[in-house]
């Protein structure tokens, strides 16, 4: 439930102040209006920032200084308005993950794995707001890359709505899907961390070289079953532990990820908890006996801004954040509201004490009519990406063709 468990009752709770804020404040952008809009065709071939665009005339120096000048006056009485100044202002290197929104499989407390399961009409309200904050933060994307999995892939979408850049190119790839659960998947948490105990569990999902046990071709969520899958039959795991993850979404970061990020291209990578840990733990130098600590929460923007070597530049703070005590990412909602979503997460999964789902109930539904009324209500076209989300199968009808090698 990522932001909307943050607050009860929504208006006197922190989070509502940061969301409040990003949801109202101004965005730079909105301050130069004179900048054209960027086409799809010059997109993928920019390596410079396009806010910063309209100041650099060769032409016109003492106009450009004066611009320039305007501009950092304009950030430094404003930056206090953004959780996140700009990711466009120091270095061409910015990359930002985003978890997707609420799944079906996710509100029933179920290992999902590779299984397409769809967002609830919750999880398109969380993906919505993750789009505001990312488009009140001032940032502006060249392309985004995500998994084959529906729930992303629709996060996706309604984020670029929110953001209004829809026009970018969003890259698709296996090896950017969430990690194979193996026989976990299907079966609820809380089930199973009664049945295995919590350390044991919290090992099979957090920890670095400890797969869970293996699904075999019969077990009913099978990945091969899936037509998108049918010409790579022998790459799908029979389980991944994070280790094995960070294997294959390496490669997709060797080949794809970092030759766009030296380009100058801004990313924004859409994905699953797991694998984006993998990519973080790389990106950060996480020790494998370290990392079993790093929980991510959904659908809020974690923004980075890279160094040369493509390393994280330390935040203004000086500080790492407080969420996770790992990172020199900064989270959009801010720290304060993540560390309430993990602690909340960690319950719903671990505490056996705590009978009732806590991705469901009176206070969830409190915390979803006050986000509506702070964004608005979905429209048809962003109510229609909750299709199918009431199927008591979690959703697994039809799936697309093809799938990239």
């Amino acid at each position: 439930m990522t932001i909307l468990h943050a607050i009860i009752p929504p208006p006197r709770h922190s989070y509502t102040t940061a969301v409040t804020k990003s949801v109202r404040m101004v965005s730079y952008r909105s301050h130069s209006s004179t900048t054209p809009h960027t086409s799809s065709s010059s997109v993928s071939s920019t390596t410079h920032s396009h806010s910063h665009a309209h100041i650099h005339n060769p032409s016109n120096k003492d106009g450009s200084h004066m611009a320039a000048a305007a501009e950092r006056a304009y950030l430094k009485k404003h930056q206090h308005l953004r959780p996140y100044s700009s990711l466009n202002c120091n270095t061409p290197y910015n990359l930002c993950f985003l978890r997707h929104g609420q799944s079906t499989w996710n509100r029933d407390n179920r290992f999902i794995g590779w299984t397409d399961t769809p967002l609830t009409e919750d999880g398109v309200l969380e993906a919505r707001v993750a789009g505001q904050m990312l488009s009140k933060s001032g940032v502006m994307f060249d392309e985004v890359h995500t998994s084959l999995l529906r729930r992303s892939i629709r996060t996706t979408n309604l984020a670029l709505m929110e953001l209004g850049q829809e026009y970018i190119p969003v890259l698709k790839h296996w090896r950017l899907n969430e990690r194979n659960y193996g026989d976990l998947v299907g079966r609820n948490k809380k089930e199973v961390v009664e049945k295995y105990g919590g350390e044991k569990v919290k090992s099979w999902r957090r920890g670095w070289d400890d797969p869970p046990p293996d699904m075999d071709e019969d077990h009913p969520y099978w990945p091969g079953k899936d037509p998108r899958y049918k010409d790579m039959l022998e790459r799908i795991p029979a389980a991944e532990s994070l280790k094995m993850t960070m294997e294959r979404s390496g490669k997709y970061w060797d080949d794809v990820i970092a030759p766009r990020l030296r380009e100058g291209k801004t990313l924004l990578i859409v994905g699953h908890e797991n694998n984006l840990r993998s990519m973080i733990k790389r990106l950060e130098d996480i020790d494998d006996d370290q990392i079993i600590g790093l929980s991510l929460p959904r659908a809020v923007p974690l923004a980075y801004k890279l160094d040369s070597n493509l390393k994280p530049i330390m935040p203004s703070s000086g500080q790492l954040d407080r969420a996770t005590g790992f990172l020199r990412g900064e989270w959009l909602g801010g720290d304060d509201a993540v560390h309430k979503i993990l602690d909340r997460d960690h319950k719903q999964v671990y505490d056996c004490s705590v009978k009732e789902n806590l991705e469901k109930g009176a206070k969830w539904e409190s915390w979803r009519n006050w986000m509506e009324f702070a964004i608005g209500k979905d429209s048809p076209d962003s109510a229609a990406k909750s299709a199918h989300s009431n199927y008591a199968d979690g959703g697994m009808r039809g799936s697309p063709r093809g799938a990239p090698r």
